[in-house]
């Protein structure tokens, strides 16, 4: 068994999905899309918007896709663990752009780094360094 997360959007899948990359966490490494290959677009869709995306990086993995009645993100975060310190940070500050940081990097009894923001998208995210 492994649990994975399932992110859904609206209309901006395929860009959160290119943030994330450009964010350093990884690739899209599959996407299925409405309205190409015999996939039928459903009303409330437009063809090309993403029906499922599967996204990779080292230590990362979750799905994402566009879906007409996606409540927005909340009551759940993604948490980075790390173990650079620069790395946390980098990541951080690029995840952040254009979003809300709500804990800043800092120290905290737990962690020796941790940080916490909703991004561009409304996604949440901690990023804890441990080192």
């Amino acid at each position: 068994m492994r649990l994975s997360n399932y992110l859904f959007f609206t209309t901006t899948c395929e860009c959160a999905l290119g943030f994330y990359e450009s964010s350093g966490l990884g690739k899209i490494v599959e996407i299925t899309r409405y309205g190409m290959d015999g996939i039928v677009t459903p009303p409330g869709f437009l063809p090309g918007q993403v029906m499922h995306a599967k996204f990779e990086g080292p230590g990362v993995v979750f799905y994402a896709s566009d879906n007409h009645d996606a409540e927005p993100m909340r009551g759940s975060a993604h948490l980075l663990e790390f173990d650079d310190p620069e790395r946390t940070k980098e990541i951080f500050v690029r995840l952040a752009d254009g979003g809300t940081i709500t804990t800043p990097l800092g120290k905290h009894p737990w962690s020796s780094l941790y940080g916490k923001l909703t991004d561009q998208f409304g996604v949440q995210w901690m990023l804890n360094c441990t080192v």
